[in-house]
C-alpha cells in the first residue's frame, strides 16, 4: 500500500542524527511522498537540503508559520515570496492562526494568513492551514476568498462537526494524524460524520505521534498506524481506504502517480 505522508517537518534538527535512516524506514513502510511546510525565512535553508538530498520523495511547501509572524512579517513575506520565482513548491504551507501562546500578533497574523491565501488562490496553489485556538480567525478569513479557486487542507484537524461543515462549504480537506489514535481525543468520533473522499494523512512529525508512540519523536513510518485507525473508524479496509487517500493527497497537490 502506498501512502503519503501530506506533512512532515522531517528538515528539523530532531532528526539531524538519523534522517537518512528515518527516511528509509518510510520507504520501507510504503511512504512514497513526504510533503514539507515551511516555518519562516530560517528554515528555508535545510528545507531545500532535504528536498535536494530525497529527491522524488520529498516535496516542499513555502509559507511563514503564524507563530512565526512578528513586526517583520512583510518583509519575510516579502523574501518568502521571491522563492517561488527560483525554486518549485507544492503549496503555501504552513499558514494560518495560532492563539494557544499568545494572542500579541493577531492582527499580523490574520493580515499575513490572508496575504499568503491571496497568493495561493491566484497561483493556483493549494494552501495548508495551521488553526491552533483559532477555528473562528480562520474561517473568517477563509470566507473572504469563498468561492474563489481555493483550495487546501485544515492541518491536525481537531474540531467538532460544526467546524467539519465548515471545511466542507470551503472545499478543504482534512489532515488527520497521530490524534485521532488517542483514546479521548473524540476525533474518531467526529470523524464518522466526514466523507473519506476529504482525507489525508499527516504525521507533523516530529510532533504528536500515534499511539503506540504517544509521547515520543513522531515519524512519517508511523502513517500507516493512522490509515489502520480510519480504515476502523469507516468499516473499510486498510487497503481501500489507502488508495483512498492517497488519491486525495495526489490530486490536492497535484502530484504524479506512480
Amino acid at each position: 500500500m502506498p501512502f503519503i505522508d501530506t506533512h512532515t517537518h522531517l528538515y528539523l534538527p530532531e532528526f539531524d542524527a538519523d534522517r537518512d535512516e528515518m527516511v528509509k524506514r518510510a520507504v520501507d513502510n510504503g511512504i512514497v511522498k513526504m510533503l514539507m511546510p515551511n516555518i519562516d525565512i530560517d528554515s528555508v535553508d535545510s528545507i531545500l537540503s532535504a528536498r535536494d538530498r530525497y529527491l522524488d520523495i520529498c516535496y516542499p511547501m513555502m509559507g511563514l508559520h503564524p507563530t512565526s509572524v512578528k513586526d517583520d512579517y512583510r518583509e519575510q513575506l516579502d523574501r518568502l515570496e521571491q522563492l517561488y520565482y527560483e525554486h518549485e513548491f507544492i503549496a503555501v504551507g504552513e499558514i494560518g492562526i495560532d492563539l494557544y501562546w499568545d494572542k500579541t500578533y493577531l492582527r499580523e497574523q490574520v493580515n499575513a494568513f490572508r496575504r499568503q491565501i491571496a497568493y495561493a488562490v491566484d497561483n493556483s496553489l493549494p494552501i495548508v492551514v495551521h488553526s491552533r485556538e483559532s477555528f473562528r480567525e480562520v474561517f473568517n478569513v477563509l470566507d473572504e476568498f469563498s468561492g474563489s479557486n481555493l483550495k487546501g487542507v485544515l492541518h491536525s484537524f481537531t474540531g467538532g462537526t460544526e467546524e467539519l461543515k465548515k471545511a466542507d462549504e470551503l472545499g478543504l480537506m482534512l489532515g488527520i494524524g497521530g490524534i485521532v489514535t488517542f483514546k479521548n481525543s473524540g476525533l474518531d468520533t467526529v470523524l464518522k460524520e466526514a466523507d473519506p473522499s476529504r482525507i489525508v494523512l499527516e504525521t507533523d512529525s516530529p510532533y504528536l505521534a500515534p499511539v503506540p508512540y504517544r509521547g515520543k519523536r513522531n515519524e512519517s513510518s508511523y502513517i500507516p498506524l493512522i490509515n489502520r485507525k480510519i480504515a476502523d473508524i469507516f468499516g473499510m479496509s486498510e487497503e481501500r481506504i489507502a488508495d483512498l487517500i492517497y488519491n486525495n493527497s495526489s490530486d490536492l497537490f497535484s502530484l504524479i502517480n506512480d
